[in-house]
């Protein structure tokens, strides 16, 4: 799910590379943020873009659906890199790889911290690996990041879901995510997207009182 302030970002489709049918290398050694049960959760940085962009390439689903091809050459890095577009402030970005036992990548997202207003945060993208697709993985990985986005001082989690993309829109419902607004004539790649922009209560508090704070994400709002 791309954030929905931006456009999508163009590129060339990746061009077929034998080494994304090669096992996922393990990345080097490094603190657990939180623990989320099939997995632990580290940070990524830019050393970690090769193997980023490998799990992309694996993994395609996403970008496919979004973009009409599959992840660009430099996907990973511009991941690595990505911020909201000015005007929007926040207070910090985190680009989080969620683990194995092998200390292989099995799921990424990124997340703005402080977006718009104090105590919203901002999934920008989460993709988990197709075999873990549909069996509750995905869920309890999500469940766990929440949970830590709590601790961090979240109180309200936005993301972008693009309309049409009819199992990501469950997914996220299930976990009570509510839509707020549509944002239409989103350019993505080769594509243009209606993206549902969804919030939810981290801490308690109605949506009204989200929209009191976010007057970008109010129905009607330009």
């Amino acid at each position: 799910m791309r954030p929905p302030p931006e456009p999508g970002r163009a590129g060339a489709p990746a061009v077929p590379d034998e080494r994304a049918e090669q096992p996922m290398e393990p990345l080097a050694p490094r603190p657990t943020l939180f623990d989320a049960d099939p997995a632990r959760t580290c940070e990524l940085c830019e050393a970690d873009a090769p193997a980023l962009q490998r799990f992309f390439e694996r993994h395609p689903e996403y970008f496919l659906f979004a973009h009409g091809h599959g992840p660009a050459p430099d996907e990973a890095l511009q991941e690595l890199r990505d911020a909201p577009p000015d005007g929007m402030p926040y207070t910090r970005r985190w680009t989080l790889g969620f683990l194995d036992a092998a200390d292989r990548l099995v799921a990424m997202a990124n997340l703005w911290s402080d977006l718009l207003a104090e105590g919203v945060w901002h999934i920008g993208l989460f993709v988990v690996a197709s075999p873990l697709h549909g069996g509750g993985a995905a869920q309890a990985l999500c469940r766990a990041l929440e949970a830590w986005m709590r601790g961090q001082g979240a109180r309200w989690v936005r993301l972008g879901v693009i309309r049409g993309s009819h199992r990501a829109e469950r997914f996220w419902r299930r976990l009570g995510y509510i839509q707020v607004r549509e944002r239409a004539a989103v350019a993505m790649g080769e594509r243009v997207q209606v993206l549902r922009v969804m919030v939810k209560p981290l801490a308690g508090g109605a949506i009204a009182d989200y929209l009191a704070q976010v007057a970008r994400d109010r129905p009607g709002a330009p």
